[in-house]
């Protein structure tokens, strides 16, 4: 689930994800799915999970349902989101459920207090059980991402993110870590988490790698299974006690599979593949008894899963027995073809139960879905099965029992969140979850009495070494003090070397020439990705810091020195960092940590006796990749830099006898297939946005009129391949994507924006641009680039101009837009990026 992104107008833009290369070890099968429900095969299992209050819950679901109205039946499957729902708004209508986008708290208050929260949820609660305005009492739940602890909230604990986990193998410790962060969510008034997330990631390129566990479906479902047991606790007598919450296994389903590991794109996995490698986490949280299961974004075979009956109604519901409610991803429901956000019966008749409807769209959603009920659109049968659900599971959790939020047993106990127990918990997942892939001439542990420089942009950066989804959606915006409570590593490092009398200093800059009196015994570098979340985190290929190699700098300065060299690499997912293993004497992957970062030191130093503390016992749940380029999986016959189950103990030998290769199969002047932004049609994940006084307006026909810019298709080669722009005053068009794409690809020396135009005026008031975010790209004067004809022809602007003037193709939310400054007409058509272009590559 997600937050809104940089507006509104392109959030709106949200659509199946990337076209990035495709290699030759990917997935390519195209086997379609069936249609009925006779074709469901019998590899789908049936759930075991029974509830002892089952007839006692149907017969109060009966009493219930068969006096509500239309629209008190649709209030229940309408899910907004606090930033743009009023208390009144639910004393109006009575929402089923609501919920907190990442990022997203009480009053717009990043600091909210626990106390904030609780009344927020009082608030809501109160409103949804006054009849005065709805008349119908039926309390609401309040759902959040609690995806690595209660993440939304200033001093919770934050646990590792799923793919530190993993690496553990310790199902049991999941399952303390979910209770734990149970009672924090609790603490703050909300009774529904949508967490787990199950998905079993395929392609490290996938910007959603390190909410995976693992790789391997084996270890999805064990832990499937231990985290929904944390969460919800024993509910098979039917009832959520204080201390738990409501869980949801999600993204139903195949998220972790998509071509090119493209966010939100399209997973082509045969039905078998699909059950067998994405679906162990449901059958086995399912199982455990989660009461919800949240839809996907992704397509399966070019349909997507927010509309897809055979998979949401044929297999999950009916062929599985799942008896719980579907709800949909952040208007996930407005991707399905012929669907807007603020309008789509097919969703619901596909079989979702609850539209997650944040932004304004949840009114005319509401509007309009009680229209089609009434006019047929939508069958009454399928709504009242919808609503069954969602009432079903209230029951059964016991919320119509439950006191109000305010008056719980942990609500408001400040002493919950960040408890010393849970923060316990986690520094003992962190040190489980290390994994070590080189330890020469048996570096580690380390004394703790020597004299240590650390150095590197994580060591002290505690939102660094939690990723994204801590407290702001990307987890970025951050500083250390808005973790009260936590620790960085290099705090860790820094306890444990003071205490045995040694000495930890931070360096916050390249190291200097140091003599040899001055030279300290080790250096410790903390280093790697950047928070990122969703598709935000998509990359084209796996090299760690591809074209900006800072950190292998950083790594190659001490050991120029002779300094041995301990690398803590922050990341969430495998990345080919060959030339920074090189540069260390030991390297150990941490993942994304989170609070409590003292975990590492625990590890790698000894105690003062010289005696290990803790073993370094972190085994691979991904494997390693051997090329920037390599997609691996276990058991698919390639040859990983290092195979799942990996990871040296202090004991073993390590291998690493020799450098590692350092060259490998990507071509550095770009890739060899154009990049297509608007070749006969806009081109995925790009749509077109016309920006003047009007304001900004997505294109969604073929004609858009502002009050400077009109735009329309026209016919060139074939039927509507081209774009007709006129300006009146001041504005633009561009192509835009609500995620960056990483289209470093296209940065080598003859690499080019390239496009058609027929100009009816000059160009000389016209400008090209591409955007990477906020202040960040690169505007252009368009008659550099073109001749004063009126007649076709073929534009050229070398990347290398955009990135002189500061544009980052690592990160491109616009690769083309056209503005004006006076009146001026053109057509254009075959926008592209091209890795290789010949002639004229000046940018004069």
């Amino acid at each position: 689930m997600k937050k809104r992104t940089l507006s509104l107008a392109v959030a709106a833009l949200i659509t199946v994800g990337c076209q990035k290369t495709t290699t030759q070890n990917e997935v390519t099968t195209t086997t379609m799915p069936p249609v009925a429900d006779s074709q469901v095969p019998d590899f789908w299992p049936q759930i075991t999970f029974k509830a002892h209050n089952r007839e006692e819950v149907e017969a109060r679901v009966d009493a219930l349902l068969a006096t509500m109205t239309v629209e008190q039946k649709v209030a229940q499957i309408m899910q907004p989101e606090i930033r743009d729902v009023t208390v009144e708004d639910m004393r109006t209508y009575g929402f089923g459920s609501y919920l907190n986008g990442g990022g997203s708290f009480p009053n717009l208050d990043k600091h909210a207090t626990p106390e904030d929260w609780v009344a927020l949820a009082e608030a809501m609660h109160e409103a949804s059980i006054d009849d005065s305005i709805d008349g119908i009492a039926i309390p609401t739940m309040w759902g959040t991402d609690a995806v690595h602890g209660h993440n939304n909230v200033i001093g919770a604990t934050l646990f590792p993110h799923n793919i530190g986990l993993g690496a553990m193998r310790d199902p049991s410790l999941i399952t303390a870590i979910a209770a734990a962060t149970a009672k924090e969510v609790r603490a703050t008034g909300i009774d529904w988490v949508f967490a787990p997330t199950v998905a079993t990631a395929r392609d490290d390129r996938w910007g959603r790698t390190y909410e995976s566990y693992s790789e391997d479906p084996e270890v999805v479902g064990q832990y499937a299974h231990a985290i929904v047991t944390g969460m919800q606790g024993d509910i098979s007598s039917g009832y959520i006690d204080d201390s738990h919450v409501i869980s949801t296994v999600k993204h139903f389903i195949g998220d972790g599979g998509t071509q090119s590991g493209d966010d939100q794109g399209d997973n082509i996995a045969s039905e078998e593949e699909l059950f067998n490698i994405h679906a162990q986490g449901y059958v086995h949280g399912l199982n455990a008894g989660s009461q919800s299961v949240m839809a996907s974004f992704n397509s399966w075979h070019g349909k997507k899963i927010h509309g897809s009956k055979y998979l949401l109604t044929n297999v999950l519901k009916e062929k599985m027995g799942f008896d719980g409610f579907v709800v949909g991803d952040w208007n996930g429901h407005g991707q399905i073809e012929g669907c807007t956000n603020e309008s789509c019966p097919q969703a619901i008749n596909a079989g979702l139960d609850v539209y997650m409807v944040p932004t304004g769209a949840w009114k005319p959603l509401y509007e309009n879905t009680v229209a089609q009920v009434k006019s047929g659109v939508i069958p009454l049968s399928r709504l009242d099965d919808a609503v069954r659900r969602v009432l079903r599971v209230k029951m059964r959790v016991g919320l119509f029992e439950q006191p109000s939020p305010a008056n719980r047993a942990l609500s408001g106990d400040q002493s919950v969140i960040g408890a010393q127990a849970h923060r316990d918990i986690a520094r003992e997942a962190v040190r489980k979850s290390l994994v070590m892939l080189k330890n020469q001439n048996s570096l580690l542990p380390l004394s703790p009495d020597m004299n240590v420089v650390v150095a590197g942009d994580g060591a002290h950066n505690i939102g660094k070494q939690s990723g994204g989804w801590t407290i702001t959606w990307q987890g970025t915006g951050n500083e250390n003090s808005d973790f009260p409570g936590a620790t960085s590593i290099f705090q860790g490092i820094e306890s444990a070397v003071n205490a045995a009398g040694g000495s930890a200093t931070l360096l916050e800059s390249m190291p200097a020439n140091y003599t040899d009196n001055e030279k300290p015994d080790v250096a410790i570098v903390v280093f790697g990705e950047n928070p990122y979340a969703e598709g935000n985190g998509d990359i084209s290929n796996v090299e760690y810091q591809r074209g900006d190699k800072s950190d292998l700098a950083l790594l190659n300065s001490f050991k120029a020195q002779g300094i041995p060299v301990v690398s803590v690499f922050i990341t969430g997912r495998p990345l080919w960092v060959n030339p920074e293993l090189n540069a260390s004497d030991a390297f150990v992957v941490a993942w994304l940590p989170g609070s409590e970062g003292q975990g590492i030191a625990d590890v790698i130093f000894t105690n003062q006796q010289g005696e290990v503390q803790y073993p370094m016992q972190g085994k691979l749940s991904f494997s390693w990749p051997a090329s920037p380029t390599q997609v691996v999986n276990k058991g698919d016959g390639q040859t990983p830099l290092f195979a799942y189950g990996y990871g040296l103990g202090f004991d073993d030998i390590d291998p690493l006898n020799e450098p590692l290769s350092e060259s490998h199969d990507v071509d550095q002047q770009g890739q060899s297939e154009p990049h297509g932004i608007y070749v006969l049609t806009s081109q995925k994940p790009w749509q077109v946005i016309v920006k003047d006084d009007a304001g900004d307006t997505l294109m969604l026909s073929n004609t858009v009129s502002g009050d400077q810019v009109s735009l329309r298709t026209t016919d060139r080669n074939v039927q509507e391949d081209s774009l007709q722009l006129t300006f009146s005053g001041a504005g633009s068009v561009g192509f835009y994507s609500p995620f960056p794409e990483d289209l470093r690809d296209f940065a080598g020396e003859s690499a080019a924006l390239v496009f058609d135009v027929k100009l009816d005026t000059s160009a000389d008031n016209l400008s090209v641009a591409m955007n990477c975010g906020g202040d960040c790209g690169a505007t252009l004067p368009l008659s550099n680039f073109v001749d004063a004809s009126t007649e076709w022809q073929t534009v050229v602007v070398p990347t290398s101009c955009f990135a002189d003037k500061g544009m980052s193709l690592s990160e491109v939310y616009s690769p083309f837009a056209l503005s004006a400054i006076k009146s001026t007409s053109l057509t254009i058509s075959n926008i592209r990026l091209e890795p290789s272009t010949t002639g004229d590559m000046a940018c004069n």
